[in-house]
């Protein structure tokens, strides 16, 4: 079962990375846990609250920095969600694009709305870090932390519901989940990933003297993404 789900999702040939989105000034953390950090895990203060700016953090000596919460107007939550709840759910994840063509629209928005900051991406072979992580995957057919520009005219609420496990794939069906692989806009490992070094292909990113040495062969420009 498990190698049939990841097979079909990984299955075109657009689909076979996963790409994480990061300032290029958290490369160093990343490289020295050789890890993914989930939100929470890097600042479990306040879960829910809402952060109005990026914050930067210190973790066991290193400087780590996580994003502002984009506004989600109450319309665009299902009855019976907060704002809280559904903040903490999104903190407690690590978030990929499972397309360059989503990771390069993510890529484009930050890069308007923060012109003198340094992104970098970094790319996965997918069939590997799903299978290593199976248990803790989930899919998304949305982008479930962006706040629409007319929330009134989405056909869809976000909730927790709105993330489906992926063993759960193509047995559950309803409209607001991914029900095929072109549907998944969004794929979240709970909490952490680990050993990012054994399923990482490729980091995009302009200065690289930022990049870890065992990564350097690995390394490309931004604009190559």
């Amino acid at each position: 079962m498990r190698d049939t789900v990841i097979t079909a999702i990984t299955k075109a040939m657009n689909r076979q990375s996963l790409y994480h989105f990061t300032r290029r000034r958290n490369l160093p953390a990343i490289a020295h846990f050789d890890a993914l950090l989930s939100s929470y895990h890097i600042n479990p203060l306040l879960p829910g609250e809402r952060r109005l700016e990026i914050k930067e953090v210190n973790v066991d000596e290193q400087l780590m920095t996580i994003n502002a919460h984009l506004r989600i107007p109450d319309s665009m939550l299902e009855v019976g969600i907060t704002q809280e709840q559904f903040r903490a759910c999104l903190d407690r994840h690590v978030f990929f694009w499972p397309t360059k063509k989503d990771c390069r629209k993510m890529l484009d928005t930050y890069a308007r709305r923060e012109p003198d900051e340094g992104f970098a991406v970094l790319e996965f072979d997918a069939y590997s870090l799903l299978t290593a992580y199976y248990s803790s995957v989930k899919l998304s057919k949305y982008d479930s932390g962006s706040s629409p520009r007319f929330p009134k005219h989405c056909f869809y609420k976000k909730s927790l519901d709105m993330f489906l496990p992926i063993d759960n794939f193509k047995s559950v069906w309803n409209h607001t989940i991914p029900t095929k692989p072109s549907e998944i806009r969004e794929v979240l490992i709970e909490e952490r990933v680990s050993n990012v070094s054994h399923y990482l292909r490729t980091v995009y990113v302009d200065h690289s003297e930022l990049i870890p040495e065992r990564w350097k062969s690995r390394a490309k420009p931004l604009a190559s993404l």
